[in-house]
């Protein structure tokens, strides 16, 4: 095992395959001259040269197309958005061309191509800069959406992202980038649409996604000191969600409190909520709980974030409830 930094283990994926399949490509806003706004794409423009890395003006819309278009013709792009907050530009190449064009030509024409950048809160960059638009993609049919939430998970996921026939929404926190975590030496590939737990429990089910599972493991490890054992998953992906691995988990804890930074009509925590309810409603001994962000655009102020977002003593709070221990 080696010791790296999020954007370096993005960046290992993006070499690796780039030199396992020549039809792989970078495009996007500085990934090329700046090594990319977050320096995941330092070094390549000098390993692959400009026609693999390519970079392009201000006009999300215009270089999301040409991508699609060079994966319904047989090359594989990665697309970096600087922000998916920008990628509301592009919306209609991801949601309306590559998403339907497998369907829309009766099989005959796949789209396999990723989207990525940062997503969700940065901290005091606004409202206009600050949106978590995970659930928007997920609930796009025709997508995969994939949002980790450490290095290893990272370059796996995107290794296993950029082989996909499908196009892939892939998601990182812009607050990640320089979390260091073990990953192998050698390749190693992490399929998509598996959840992983993070930590066994008996007491409780915890379930989130990205940046915020650091609060998801945060908080159990406040529970444990009070003697609540507190199961965390991963879902790692959001569309398709692993199912079975919460459910399985509720059959053992018979709780479940799932965190997520979205806003709550429609996100995640919802779909998973009314899944598990359906699929396992005598296990359940207290109404599933949500911890999700407060429904406004996000402040700016630092302390009106932490109001917004979710956090740690909210997510303790959520549990105690369900556990009848508020």
């Amino acid at each position: 095992m080696k010791n790296v930094v999020f954007r370096e283990a993005l960046r290992e994926a993006l070499s690796e395959e780039m030199r396992r399949d020549e039809n792989v490509f970078l495009m996007g806003e500085e990934v090329a001259q700046y090594n990319g706004a977050y320096k995941v794409s330092q070094g390549l423009l000098d390993e692959f040269g400009p026609r693999r890395v390519v970079d392009t003006p201000i006009a999300e819309l215009g270089f999301a197309g040409i991508g699609v278009g060079a994966a319904m013709n047989g090359l594989r792009p990665v697309i970096e958005f600087m922000t998916f907050n920008f990628s509301l530009v592009a919306i209609d190449q991801v949601v309306n061309s590559a998403s339907k064009m497998l369907e829309m030509s009766g099989g005959q024409v796949s789209v396999p191509i990723v989207f990525r950048g940062p997503t969700a809160s940065a901290g005091m960059l606004g409202a206009q800069h600050s949106n978590a638009f995970d659930s928007w993609y997920a609930n796009c049919a025709g997508l995969k959406v994939i949002v980790p939430s450490n290095p290893l998970d990272a370059k796996g996921l995107l290794k296993s992202a950029i082989r996909d026939n499908d196009p892939v929404v892939f998601m990182e926190s812009e607050q990640m980038y320089g979390d260091k975590g073990d990953i192998p030496e050698g390749e190693y590939l992490i399929p998509i649409g598996v959840a992983d737990i993070k930590r066994e429990g008996t007491d409780v089910t915890i379930v989130s996604f990205g940046r915020i599972m650091k609060v998801a493991l945060a908080a159990a490890a406040e529970l444990q000191k009070e003697n609540i054992s507190a199961e965390v998953i991963d879902l790692r992906t959001i569309r398709p969600i692993d199912y079975a691995t919460v459910i399985n988990s509720v059959k053992k804890t018979n709780r479940l409190v799932i965190v997520e930074e979205a806003w709550p009509l429609g996100s995640i925590a919802t779909e998973v909520a009314f899944k598990v309810q359906k699929d396992a409603f005598d296990y359940l001994d207290a109404p599933v709980r949500r911890v999700v962000s407060a429904d406004v655009p996000l402040p700016y102020a630092p302390n009106l974030i932490e109001l917004a977002l979710p956090n740690v003593a909210k997510t303790v709070r959520a549990v105690k409830d369900v556990m009848y221990k508020s």
